[in-house]
């Protein structure tokens, strides 16, 4: 019989990055209805609030702010918040938020490249950081970093967010081997879901046919699909995971 228990998060704290909607806002409701009491961050605040209203009349627990990653005293705000929410603890960090800026290599410039890593890496930077003098060391601390197919096998059209997102596998992968002696995991999921950022693809005729054929399932998720990864990645569940990189995307990497 399955052990239920180890999917359950209740009386830890969560804080989801770029929550106000498709796959973040997935996560923290996913979250919250595994028990943890989540703040919900965007930099829409009011679509961030209404996110954790949701919840909340769901049944679960959550809060919101209004979040820039890629601004470090904004970041350092939220986990403070956050921290006040979870009694001095922040037990799980999903850094989420991103924007896209799609451009062949000629045309790409590089305020979009800087665009991109300042929301992205240094975004995943910033929140990992502000999260750590909060992160429990009782094997309890969570990371979860999102990253891309395109961070894996590179993609056309986006190399500023495919570059972002493949530094978020090594920002990843170092951050693992350094925090595991403390005893907090740091893991990150390569998503593909079917939210606004990935509209175009799926819609636009150029694009979408190839699209479909690259996944092995031949159809997009949904967002709440694509959730319990993250909440298996912040359990008990998931106690002897560091350092990995999850591909939750039909096959399309394998």
């Amino acid at each position: 019989m399955a052990d239920n228990t180890m999917f359950d998060l209740t009386g830890r704290a969560a804080v989801v990055t770029g929550a106000a909607g498709g796959i973040g806002s997935a996560v923290a409701t996913a979250l919250a209805a595994a028990g943890a009491v989540v703040l919900v961050t965007d930099v829409d605040a009011s679509a961030a609030a209404e996110v954790a209203e949701q919840i909340s009349r769901s049944g679960g627990k959550a809060d919101s702010m209004a979040l820039d990653v890629s601004d470090r005293e904004s970041a350092d705000a939220a986990m403070s918040r956050a921290a006040a929410l979870g009694e001095g603890a922040v037990h799980i960090v999903v850094n989420n938020a991103g924007v896209t800026a799609p451009a062949m290599f000629a045309d790409t410039t590089a305020d979009s490249m800087y665009r991109l890593f300042d929301i992205h890496l240094m975004g995943a930077f910033n929140c990992s950081q502000a999260a750590l003098p909060y992160l429990p060391t009782d094997g309890t601390g969570r990371i979860i970093n999102v990253t891309s197919a395109a961070g894996i096998t590179g993609t056309l059209g986006q190399v500023n967010y495919s570059a972002a997102k493949a530094g978020i596998i090594g920002l990843t992968k170092s951050l693992a081997r350094e925090l595991a002696r403390k005893s907090i995991l740091v893991n990150a999921l390569a998503p593909l879901a079917a939210t606004p950022m990935t509209e175009t693809i799926r819609t636009d005729e150029r694009f979408a046919p190839t699209m479909i054929n690259r996944i092995p399932l031949r159809r997009w998720a949904e967002p709440a699909e694509v959730a319990g990864a993250f909440v298996f990645l912040a359990s008990d569940a998931a106690s002897f995971i560091t350092g990995q990189v999850l591909p939750v995307d039909g096959g399309m990497v394998m």
